[in-house]
């Protein structure tokens, strides 16, 4: 029996909005979930970008990198390439039963529409598909054209679930964190999942 409370798949796309991935994989650590990471190439560019972090591009240096930034115990970091078709996340036999897509670029939001597996995440977000699974989607784009709003409504009706990359402003944030705490909050909600982030509406009611 797994030490670990729940294995998650968290896939980091190439959109702006790395911090969301980077909050969600610290607080689902923190929990004592073992979390699948995969992390593609143009998320990568967007780490370097919008953050002080250099990821090695190497699955197995990102592996000990992430484990040690972390502080996680051990295995419960696994970090898999863009063409491990051997990963357990490549079939419905061995995929963990929650998946997120944070961010979730409008390139991977067509590609897993269209069933493309072209890599290890489309392939994985299908598996969530064909397995009926939890499949969390984080697109960040603005502005939304027809071709993203049909394939989110696509994704909808397959049952995955799409949460934008669009942080309320009723918690009365006064940090960038508070708001990625919001959104973060909302994922580990929909993955029914506890969380401490932010209170739920009417909590504060007399």
């Amino acid at each position: 029996m797994s030490k670990f409370k729940e294995t998650i798949t968290l896939a980091i796309t190439g959109a702006s909005g790395v911090q969301y991935a980077i909050r969600l994989l610290d607080v689902l650590l923190n929990q004592g979930h073992q979390v699948y990471v995969m992390v593609s190439k143009a998320a990568h560019m967007v780490i370097a970008t919008e953050t002080s972090y250099k990821w090695p591009g190497q699955a197995a240096q990102l592996e000990v990198y992430l484990s040690e930034h972390f502080n996680a115990e051990p295995q419960q970091i696994k970090v898999f390439g863009k063409e491990d078709w051997m990963a357990p996340v490549a079939s419905g036999s061995g995929a963990p039963s929650k998946m997120v897509v944070c961010p979730c670029s409008t390139g991977s939001l067509s590609a897993i529409a269209a069933g493309a597996s072209n890599n290890l995440i489309e392939r994985a977000a299908d598996v969530a598909l064909k397995e009926r699974r939890q499949l969390v989607l984080v697109p960040r784009e603005a502005p939304y054209s027809d071709i993203h709003l049909e394939h989110m409504l696509k994704l909808s009706r397959m049952g995955a679930v799409i949460i934008p990359a669009s942080p309320g402003f009723y918690h009365q944030p006064t940090t960038i964190d508070d708001l990625v705490d919001f959104l973060v909050a909302r994922i580990l909600s929909q993955l029914g999942l506890d969380q401490t982030l932010l209170k739920k509406w009417g909590e504060d009611r007399a």
